[in-house]
């Protein structure tokens, strides 16, 4: 009830003030990425019927799979837990190591779902009379509580790809406003921190140390200043790994190193953080009596695979039950900064909160108001539920959703 009454059913009217206020989007921009990506579309064609040797439908999982498996005589992996003639894309990335076409494949799908879901798809929604894009929030469309968006889903476009961010270029400030962006740093971890009361990473956030350098000086023994990039990366992936329940196997074909070598470095990550290690176990223990878990907040997520006698549908139910108070806790949080900004907002601002995506959220203001609503944005964040370790808010201001500083 508490869940409902003071997030859940307050939120209601926060989402529907700003699907209201929508989002401007460039369909200029849009129409030259969509021209862009289709000439990038036809050039791995080309490369991949190149590599072939011969025309074939790339769409087709049938005939992809007689390329891959009986042309080019590639092997499934072993550990592939589908059936072995997938052409799923955990496959291909595993294939992708030992071929250029498997690769190449992935880029074209990765882009030709990039230009049907967006650069061709966002023009057409956006509406005739705002000229504003108006995306749907749903409070249900996740298991964990965290929002997802319809119409056009903004949760999932792809930060990391070069056409990603292009697109996320064509999202822009109305003439005299700008965006701010505000996003939580890490909050999955400080979360993590907060209700495993880790010593060391409790001590790491309260200090405000770099995680991953902390997590590579623990785990490699290697001090911060002689680090290089791959001890950092190394501990990044192991550090939101674990947030998820990551088995040495899935952490070596992340990292591309031996299962034994990552196995090692979980176990070197679970003796330096002791505190995470026994947390995350009892997390599991408990799921297991009760059959379900739940956030700080006391939003409940029922888990009844935990018991599964099918080992595939009991490790993911551990990981799941693992999870869902980070990722949960994570949602419910910003709900309640959402819910805080929305009330507070309207009494000294034109300025409207118009995006919600994940740990980030995204308003438009005219720019003379941008450093006040800076201000405002970060304390209400920062100061919305006191946890262990502080809550810190990265801001940013541009004049579209990419180009931002």
């Amino acid at each position: 009830m508490d869940v409902y009454e003071k997030i859940d059913l307050p939120l209601a009217s926060v989402l529907a003030r700003m699907e209201a206020a929508g989002v401007r989007v460039d369909k200029n921009e849009l129409d030259i990425i969509s021209k862009k990506a289709q000439e990038e579309i036809t050039r791995l064609e080309k490369a991949i019927y190149d590599l072939a040797g011969f025309e074939f439908t790339i769409n087709s999982p049938q005939q992809l799979a007689e390329v891959l498996f009986d042309k080019l005589n590639l092997q499934p992996p072993r550990k592939s837990r589908v059936k072995s003639r997938s052409t799923a894309a955990e496959v291909l990335n595993e294939l992708a190591l030992v071929h250029e076409l498997p690769k190449k494949i992935l880029e074209y799908r990765e882009l030709a779902k990039l230009k049907s879901t967006y650069s061709d798809a966002l023009p057409k929604l956006i509406h005739p009379v705002s000229g504003r894009l108006h995306t749907r929030f749903s409070q249900t469309g996740t298991a964990t509580g965290r929002l997802s968006s319809s119409n056009p889903n903004l949760q999932n476009i792809p930060v990391r790809t070069e056409l990603g961010r292009e697109i996320r270029a064509a999202f822009i400030a109305a003439p005299g406003n700008k965006l701010l962006s505000a996003d939580y740093s890490q909050i999955e971890l400080r979360i993590l921190a907060h209700l495993s009361e880790d010593p060391v990473l409790v001590e790491a956030f309260r200090r405000g140390e770099d995680i991953h350098s902390r997590t590579a000086q623990e785990v490699f023994a290697v001090a911060p200043f002689a680090q290089t990039p791959d001890h950092r990366r190394v501990a990044k992936v192991i550090n939101f790994g674990v947030i998820y329940g990551l088995s040495a196997f899935g952490l070596a074909q992340n990292l591309g190193i031996d299962t034994r070598e990552a196995a090692k470095f979980i176990a070197a990550y679970f003796e330096r953080y002791s505190g995470v290690k026994k947390y995350l176990d009892a997390q599991i223990a408990e799921t297991r009596k009760t059959g379900f878990t739940k956030t700080i907040f006391g939003r409940i997520r029922p888990i009844p695979e935990i018991n599964s006698p099918q080992p595939n549908m009991r490790n993911f139910a551990e990981r799941t039950a693992m999870n869902t108070p980070m990722q949960g806790s994570a949602a419910d949080l910003i709900k309640l900064a959402m819910i805080e900004l929305d009330r507070r907002l309207p009494k000294d601002f034109k300025s409207r909160m118009i995006l919600q995506v994940h740990d980030e959220l995204l308003f438009e203001g005219p720019e003379e108001e941008i450093p006040r609503l800076t201000k405002l944005v970060k304390e209400v964040m920062e100061n919305v539920y006191a946890l262990s370790v502080p809550l810190i808010v990265d801001t940013k201001v541009g004049n579209n959703w990419r180009d931002m500083k």
